[in-house]
């Protein structure tokens, strides 16, 4: 004897399980724990480079200033 007696019932419900389940696997932990609002993630401001700590030029005005000393 064995636990599924009629051949192929539950299976649907298991296959749907499997796929929800591969669903949620495919999205970032991150974005499950903490998710961004998807109107916000278009209005992200983009990174710019900045100068490390102590390195700010003081003798430079800010338009002067780079990077690359």
């Amino acid at each position: 004897m064995t636990a599924n007696d009629g051949a192929g019932t539950g299976h649907e419900d298991l296959d749907a399980l499997r796929k929800e389940i591969d669903e949620l696997k495919s999205i970032p932990e991150e974005q499950l724990i903490s998710p961004a609002p998807a109107d916000l993630l278009d209005r992200e401001p983009t990174p710019h480079p900045t100068n490390a700590i102590g390195s700010e030029q003081w003798d430079k005005s800010v338009d002067e200033e780079t990077l690359d000393d």
